[in-house]
C-alpha cells in the first residue's frame, strides 16, 4: 500500500476495496450468464440472483470475515444471504483462485495502464529536452572527472532511448500479466468449461492461462514487478544525475523551487534536491518489490497461498510508487532550470585539457609512437593541474610536441565544434536529427 503522501487518486480508485468487490460479483455473474446459456442455471434463477444482489456490501462482507477468516467465503455468504434458495448457484463449480486471480489481472492491467500514461508524458518531456539542449555544449564526465564535450541534448538524448525501452518493457508485461483463469479446483476445469472461461474471461477483456494450476502461474507478476524496478532504475538513472547537476560546485541544472519552497529547516539559503531524492529512494521500494515478485513464483504443488498476504502490499505499492515517481520526474524536468552558461563556463574550466584525446590522436597520425605522445599530452595537463601554466601554453612551448603539431593544428585539434559533430549520429539512430 501507498502512503497518503505519495498516492495517486486514480490508482487508490483502481486498487480500491468496493471496486475489488465489485469486480468479484462481476466474475460470479459473468460465470453465471454462461451457466445459463449451457442450461445449467435456470433462466429464471439467474434472472433472480442478478435482480436482487443489487451493491456489494463491503460492511457486511468484513463482517463476515471476521468470523469466517476467508475473504471470499464472506463475500460469498454477503450476497447469499440476500437471495433464496437460487443463491446456490453462485460459485457454481469456481474455487477461489479463479475469482482473486482473475481480478487481480484485471487491477494490474488497469493499474500498470496508468503507469505507463505516466511515463508517455515523462518521454514526451524528455523528448522535448533532447530537441532543445541539441547544441549546448557541457563537459561529459566519466568517473565524476571532466571527460571530453557533449551536449545537454546528447545527454538526455540516452534517457530518452531508455525510457522507450521501458515503455516497451511495460507494454508487454501488461500483456503478460493480462490473463485469468476460470478453470476450478487445482486446475482441470473438472467442474467448469472453458466454455464459461472464455465467457468470464472475454467480458473482462482478459486471455486465458492456457496451462494454470490452481492459480495463475506468478511468473507472470514476477515479470511486472522486476519491470517496474527496471523502470526505476532508469528513473534513479536520471534523478541521480539531476542531483549531481545540482550541487553547488556543479550548478549547471536545477530541479524547480517553489516560490514559497523551503529546504533546510536551519539553513535558509538552502535549495535541495528534494524531488530528485525521493525518486531514488523510491527506485529502492521497487527493487525490493521485485524481489518479492520473484519469492513468490515458486509455490507448492498447485497451490498454496504463501504468496496472498504478500501480493495484499506488494501490487498496490510497487504501482502506486512508480506511477509517483514517474510523474514526479516528469515535473522535475518539465521545470527543469538549465543554466548553459554554468555549463560553458565548466566545459572551459580545464583550459582544453578535455581535448587531450585529440591531441593524442593528431600525434598519432602525423606518425608519432602511441604512448610517447600520450606522455607528452599527459606532461603538458600534470603542468596545468599544478597551475605551472595553461594547458595550451604547455603544449604550444614544448619542442617534442612540437615535432608532431604545429600551433594550428594544436588549435585545430581543440575545436568544440569538431567534438560536437558526431552527435548526430545518436539523434538519427533516434530519429531526432531534425536536420537530415
Amino acid at each position: 500500500m501507498v502512503i497518503d503522501r505519495y498516492a495517486l487518486p486514480e490508482l487508490r480508485e483502481i486498487f480500491g476495496e468496493q471496486r475489488k468487490l465489485e469486480l468479484w460479483l462481476r466474475i460470479e455473474l459473468l460465470a453465471l450468464e454462461a451457466l445459463r446459456d449451457a442450461g445449467v442455471v435456470p433462466v429464471a434463477d439467474f434472472e433472480r440472483i442478478r435482480g436482487a444482489v443489487g451493491e456489494v456490501d463491503a460492511r457486511r462482507a468484513h463482517e463476515i470475515e471476521k468470523e469466517s477468516q476467508h475473504d471470499i467465503i464472506a463475500f460469498l455468504r454477503s450476497i447469499t444471504e440476500r437471495l433464496g434458495p437460487e443463491g446456490r448457484w453462485l460459485h457454481y463449480g469456481l474455487t477461489s483462485s479463479d475469482v482473486l486471480d482473475t481480478a487481480t489481472a484485471v487491477v494490474l492491467r488497469d493499474a500498470t495502464s496508468a503507469v505507463e500514461g505516466e511515463l508517455a508524458r515523462l518521454i514526451e518531456v524528455v523528448h522535448r529536452l533532447t530537441l532543445q539542449y541539441r547544441d549546448t555544449p557541457m563537459v561529459g564526465r566519466s568517473h565524476g572527472i571532466h571527460a571530453e564535450p557533449i551536449t545537454f541534448g546528447f545527454k538526455t538524448a540516452g534517457w530518452y532511448a531508455e525510457l522507450q525501452r521501458d515503455a516497451q518493457r511495460l507494454e508487454g508485461a501488461r500483456q503478460v500479466v493480462s490473463v485469468g483463469s476460470i478453470s476450478g479446483a487445482v486446475g482441470t476445469h473438472a467442474n467448469v468449461s472453458g466454455e464459461v472461461e472464455r465467457h468470464v474471461l472475454s467480458g473482462l477483456g482478459l486471455k486465458p492461462d492456457p496451462a494454470p494450476t490452481q492459480v495463475v502461474s506468478r511468473d507472470r507478476h514476477a515479470e511486472l514487478l522486476t519491470t517496474l524496478a527496471i523502470l526505476g532504475g532508469t528513473l534513479e538513472r536520471i534523478a541521480v544525475e539531476i542531483r549531481h547537476l545540482q550541487r553547488t560546485e556543479v550548478a549547471e541544472a536545477f530541479e524547480p523551487f517553489g516560490s514559497g519552497q523551503q529546504g533546510s529547516s536551519a539553513m535558509p539559503h538552502k535549495r535541495n534536491p528534494i524531488l530528485a531524492e525521493r525518486v531514488t529512494g523510491m527506485a529502492r521500494l521497487l527493487r525490493a518489490d521485485a524481489l518479492i515478485g520473484l519469492e513468490n513464483m515458486a509455490l507448492w504443488h498447485e497451490r498454496d497461498i504463501s504468496h496472498s498476504s504478500t501480493e495484499r502490499f506488494v501490487f498496490e505499492r510497487a504501482l502506486g510508487v512508480a506511477a509517483y515517481a514517474t510523474r514526479t520526474l516528469a515535473d522535475i524536468l518539465d521545470g527543469l532550470e538549465v543554466d548553459a552558461d554554468r555549463m560553458r563556463a565548466n566545459l572551459d574550466q580545464s583550459g582544453g585539457m578535455v581535448y587531450s584525446e585529440a591531441l593524442l590522436l593528431a600525434m598519432i597520425a602525423k606518425g608519432a609512437d602511441r604512448q610517447a605522445a600520450y606522455r607528452l599530452v599527459q606532461s603538458a595537463a600534470k603542468r596545468a593541474w599544478s597551475a605551472e601554466t595553461t594547458f595550451t601554453d604547455a603544449l604550444h612551448t614544448d619542442p617534442a610536441v612540437a615535432e608532431w603539431l604545429s600551433a594550428e593544428e594544436i588549435d585545430r585539434a581543440m575545436d568544440l565544434q569538431h567534438h560536437l559533430a558526431g552527435i548526430g549520429v545518436t539523434y538519427r539512430a533516434l530519429d531526432l536529427d531534425e536536420r537530415g
